[in-house]
């Protein structure tokens, strides 16, 4: 089974299991794919994050795909440009990238095929063409200004004949293309697959790639902050830095097992607002109605306040043992009133003094209300893709890529694709775990999940959405394990998320007490929420969340698959 955001993703991905390839090759194939049909959700110059796990040892591992920050970027530098907080856009947001050395590292770990092959779907969309989305259309509207005024390379890929694409209109990137065919001609002389695979990534980080990069963003352009700087990358910074396997971070609800990332991810997040629902009766569980809404978005609030006060590369684990442990979320627990709390309300952890990050408002704004939002300077507030493929064996794979979106800084005209922006999740605040600091990774909102029943593997989760990731996997998670639904039912019901905590995308505002649902939740829902103080914003009735999913039960080794239906997009397919 394959699902992801993309129809055609999911051909690539199913296509590769019909051919005997197994749930990595068709990973890493349809996250190649990615690349190239969601150009303004993800890119090579991102990053990724996945959990997995083999048929062979069923222990949840994470792949860090997350790239660092580069060496010379420090709070002293970007605070002696004028800048207070780190731009949403420009080449001084850009961590190193990430995504196209994890790929290749699960590959060469799990994968069976060459990679030529698992390339192939890729190279021959971005070379031969395929239908562009209206939203890519869209995004490019928004930044047609930046993109003429400031950034001429990539008005030359994304608005070829100097005009914005039609919705299905064939479009094409032959300079990426030709890029991924100049990696593998790296590895032409070598005489062993895994030997294939580490030419490919020696040519990414030392070579063409990183020097046309690290070259091009030499000169000064234009940052969402309405300044122009160069950034500060270079060929060392790329070489310096390789994907790798850790373990995941797992607690255990309702007889499920859930797996996440550690807290240079939000995946906690997730973890920590199970622990304090956990103890809730059923019936303050069920996010469509009044009672169940109020009590999830309160539980998320107090779990998002830990992430920003506690999660970053540098965390204590100690720490994060207390925040995961039954005894701490009773405390948080104890806060949740039947009034809505307007208050940053981080926790006491024993050692370690929490960070109280600005707490800016925006009037007149309530982020994350509806579909992305891109700014006409290019700053984004959070969308991405995701992936999920299960195989015959009962290999599992959830991958959320993201970054290095076409609005993220200017196309590198010979590679064909822009760097990312994952540095704005940093704070130029010294004492902060989630601090702008050289050679670390920023906290990421990429949160993929893998749910284990009896210690095997039996589901593979995630969404795209920044901050609201974890928030709509919540739902899902208590529409399933406790409300009983189907994974499709769960999907398609009614979604909400809390706004009422620090973005984690630039300008980094907030909305005190903030919520948005989907107006399908119901006028009475929306009445009772604001009754009890909330700030609700109503978006459309299908545009909160692009859950996809895959399924295997251990015991018949029968597969399922489901898939978001808002926006006509994402798809699930096997058999």
């Amino acid at each position: 089974m394959t699902a992801t955001t993309h129809w055609i993703a999911t051909a690539v991905g199913q296509s590769v299991l019909e051919r005997g390839g197994n749930a990595f090759d068709a990973a890493v194939a349809a996250g190649f794919t990615l690349h190239v049909v969601e150009p303004h959700l993800n890119g090579p110059g991102g990053d990724m994050t996945a959990v997995l796990a083999t048929a062979a040892d069923p222990t949840p591992v994470v792949l860090n795909g997350q790239g660092p920050a580069p060496a010379a970027a420090s709070i002293a530098h970007y605070r002696g440009e004028g800048l207070d907080l780190v731009p949403g856009a420009g080449g001084l947001a850009a961590a190193v990238p990430g995504a196209v050395d994890a790929w290749m590292v699960l590959l060469r770990e799990h994968g069976t095929w060459e990679l030529a092959d698992v390339l192939a779907p890729a190279i021959g969309y971005a070379r031969d063409g395929h239908p562009v989305l209206r939203r890519v259309g869209r995004t490019i509207a928004s930044v047609e200004e930046l993109f003429r005024d400031h950034w001429p390379t990539s008005a030359a890929l994304w608005m070829p004949e100097g005009r914005i694409p039609e919705p299905g209109e064939i479009v094409t990137n032959p300079a990426w293309a030709r890029t991924l065919e100049r990696l593998l001609e790296a590895g032409k002389a070598e005489t062993t697959r895994e030997g294939r695979i580490e030419a490919f990534r020696r040519e990414w980080r030392e070579g063409f790639v990183a020097r046309e990069a690290a070259e091009f963003l030499r000169t000064p352009h234009r940052h969402s902050s309405g300044t122009d700087h160069a950034g500060v990358i270079e060929v060392s910074d790329f070489a310096g830095f390789s994907a790798g396997l850790e373990e995941a971070v797992t607690i255990g609800f309702r007889g499920t097992t859930v797996a996440k990332t550690g807290p240079f991810g939000q995946g906690p997040v997730l973890l920590q607002a199970l622990r304090i629902l956990d103890k809730f009766d059923d019936a303050d569980l069920d996010p469509s109605t009044e009672r169940g809404a109020h009590t999830v978005l309160e539980a998320l609030k107090l779990a998002l306040a830990d992430r920003d006060a506690y999660y970053g590369s540098q965390a204590d684990p100690a720490v994060l043992a207390q925040l995961l442990s039954p005894e701490y979320a009773a405390t948080r627990r104890a806060l949740i009133t039947d009034r809505a709390s307007h208050e940053f309300r981080p926790g006491v952890v024993d050692g370690a003094e929490p960070f109280l990050p600005p707490l800016a408002t925006e009037a007149g704004t309530a982020a994350g209300a509806g579909e992305p939002t891109v700014e006409t300077s290019g700053s984004t507030k959070g969308d991405t893709c995701h992936l999920d493929v299960v195989d015959r064996w009962g290999n599992v794979v959830s991958a959320t890529p993201s970054g290095g979106w076409l609005q993220s800084s200017p196309t590198i005209p010979e590679l064909g694709f822009c760097l990312g922006s994952r540095l704005q999740m940093t704070w130029l605040e010294e004492g902060s775990p989630s601090a702008l600091t050289p050679g670390e990774r920023p906290r990421t909102t990429l949160t993929p999940t893998l749910l284990l029943r009896d210690g095997v593997p039996v589901a593979a989760l995630g969404t795209p959405g920044g901050d609201q990731q974890d928030q709509w996997q919540l739902l899902y998670l208590l529409r399933t394990l406790v409300g009983g639904y189907s994974p499709q039912q769960a999907i398609d019901a009614p979604a909400l998320h809390t706004t009422s905590m620090p973005g984690s995308f630039w300008p980094r505002t907030w909305t005190p007490g903030g919520a948005v649902v989907e107006d399908r939740i119901g006028a009475d829902v929306v009445a009772g929420l604001r009754a009890r103080g909330h700030e609700v914003t109503v978006a459309g009735g299908w545009t909160l969340g692009r859950l996809s999913t895959v399924e295997r039960d251990p015991a018949t080794g029968v597969l399922q698959a489901a898939a978001n239906s808002r926006g006509a997009q994402g798809y699930a397919a096997g058999r």
